[in-house]
């Protein structure tokens, strides 16, 4: 019988690295980029994969932008201080609670948080997925090398529909049948 190369979406998790009010409006490509987020989760929430989200510094940056807080419909952030969401209480121990060893990633700022949250995880052992278009810099230069260094790390960098489609691994189903409005 032949290996499974696929994602094992039974220890899978999405991590969603503050989309935040401040943050925000500098962002390259930051329409794009909340389209994406969304329809992200939009697709976890079909599919059943949890979500964690982090906020840095939410008092000075502000919360989870608005629209991403109404798709998320259930709203309990990880407030944190370190730029790594492995450096706080809570993000970690909560990706433990829940079995994840393969880890999705979307979030702002791509060389900074997103990077060094990357870094820690790979080194603890964890599966990486990077969504390309669900991420993004201030400077595209920032996010290009940022992307560059997490696949030197050993991350797979994907895109929003890639990573949809290779999750769900063929048409015909109920599943897919559900998922295909966000496929529009």
């Amino acid at each position: 019988m032949a290996k499974k190369t696929g994602i094992d979406r039974e220890k899978l998790a999405l991590v969603i690295i503050d989309i935040q009010d401040k943050l925000f409006p500098n962002i390259q490509d930051k329409e794009e980029l909340k389209k994406n987020v969304i329809k992200l989760i939009e697709f976890s929430k079909i599919i059943g994969i949890p979500i964690v989200l982090s906020e840095q510094y939410p008092r000075g940056l502000g919360e989870t932008l608005e629209d991403i807080k109404q798709a998320l419909g259930e709203y309990q952030p990880h407030e944190k201080t370190t730029f790594s969401c492995c450096g706080e209480d809570g993000i970690e121990d909560r990706l433990l609670e829940l079995g994840a060893t393969t880890i999705a990633i979307t979030g702002i700022e791509c060389h900074v948080c997103v990077f060094q949250t990357t870094r820690d995880l790979l080194a603890r052992g964890y599966e990486v997925h990077i969504i390309s278009d669900g991420v993004s810099s201030r400077i595209p230069e920032n996010k290009k090398v940022g992307l560059d260094r997490m696949r030197t790390l050993g991350a797979t960098i994907s895109s929003t529909e890639m990573f949809m489609f290779e999750i769900m691994e063929k048409a015909g189903t109920q599943e897919f049948k559900d998922v295909a409005p966000l496929l529009k």
